[in-house]
């Protein structure tokens, strides 16, 4: 029989921030794919884990995949994960996950931390239903036909951010979609973990003052 394929989600940051179901496959498993096997190997050595790694990432070609399915077909169980959260979303996964289904093969997810789940807990704002859209893209004409097409959006939208980004992001925001509510979460649950709530214009004040560091998930809401 075919083995199976846990998708596996792991912490955004605190390394407690993991499920034991989690834990468990990580350690049943005859193998584990990871966006990056040396910051893998640091959340499996804190929990003592042994599973041996195989890198899978964002530039893994078809040889990859191949390779995994190969070993799936063979009868052996693969848990798929990536540096933080949740494969797929917006982070590698998408690829196997798909070659997976082709084949026949049975995939387990196993859900955990999230940062979209996490930002939308503790904004205050109504979360019936939101949209999610990933990264901005990077060059400003595109970016701002980005928020263009989002103008009229009812819902909460979340995305990600980088650090150097993440100012022109907001300004870009502001200027096309006026003084909305915005939310930005900032290391999400790490040390130096920030929640920012006000206005679009307070946050592109807040954040010239002090310069953009570590990961960002932000909000916005139209009202």
């Amino acid at each position: 029989m075919a083995g199976v394929l846990f998708v596996v989600a792991t912490p955004i940051g605190n390394l407690k921030d993991i499920t034991l179901r989690a834990l468990e496959t990580l350690q049943a498993v005859d193998l584990i794919a990871a966006e990056d096997t040396r910051h893998t190997k640091k959340l499996l050595q804190h929990y003592g884990i042994e599973t041996p790694l195989i890198s899978f990432h964002q530039h893994s070609g078809s040889g990859r995949v191949e390779q995994i399915i190969r070993r799936l077909q063979g009868g052996e169980s693969v848990a798929l994960v990536t540096d933080a959260g949740t494969p797929g979303i917006s982070d590698p996964g998408g690829a196997l996950v798909e070659a997976a289904h082709q084949a026949g093969i049975r995939i387990i997810p196993i859900p955990g931390a999230s940062a979209v789940t996490a930002i939308l807990s503790v904004a205050g704002l109504p979360a019936h239903r939101f949209r999610f859209e990933g990264f901005p893209p990077r060059k400003e004409s595109a970016r701002r036909r980005f928020f263009e097409n989002l103008q009229h959006e009812e819902a909460p939208i979340v995305f990600y951010e980088s650090p150097h980004r993440l100012l022109k992001t907001l300004q870009t925001a502001y200027e096309v979609m006026g003084d909305c509510t915005v939310v930005v979460g900032r290391e999400l649950t790490k040390q130096f973990e920030e929640i920012f709530r006000g206005r679009l214009s307070e946050a592109v004040a807040h954040w010239q003052e002090k310069p953009p560091k570590g990961e960002f998930v932000v909000i916005l809401y139209g009202e």
